[in-house]
């Protein structure tokens, strides 16, 4: 029994100080100052990163939907045109004497 209980005392004294070897390392740091530029494997900028998608802001006021021949589409309102000319129509009623 005594043997068994200086082999496990032995052993948890030897992991013990594994343990605070370990801890006692410093950390190492390293900052980098420079933006880096997130790139596939093939070299061209990835566009899932906000830092590679400069170049591509759309402004909604001057976007007009094109069907394919390059026509404005007049299903949507901005291609729409508006017509001012506003005729009044008059109906006239006719009786048929029998």
């Amino acid at each position: 029994m005594k043997k068994i209980f200086s082999l496990l005392l032995a052993t948890t004294m030897l992991f013990g100080a594994s343990i605070l070897h370990a801890q006692t390392q410093p950390a190492k740091t390293t900052q980098t100052t420079t933006t880096t530029t997130h790139t596939k494997k093939d070299g061209t900028p990835d566009k899932r990163y906000k830092e590679n998608k400069t170049g591509t802001t759309t402004s909604t006021t001057t976007t007009t939907h094109t069907k394919k021949d390059g026509t404005p589409d007049q299903r949507y309102k901005e291609n729409k045109t508006t017509t001012t000319d506003h005729k009044s129509t008059t109906t006239t009623t006719t009786t048929q004497k029998k």
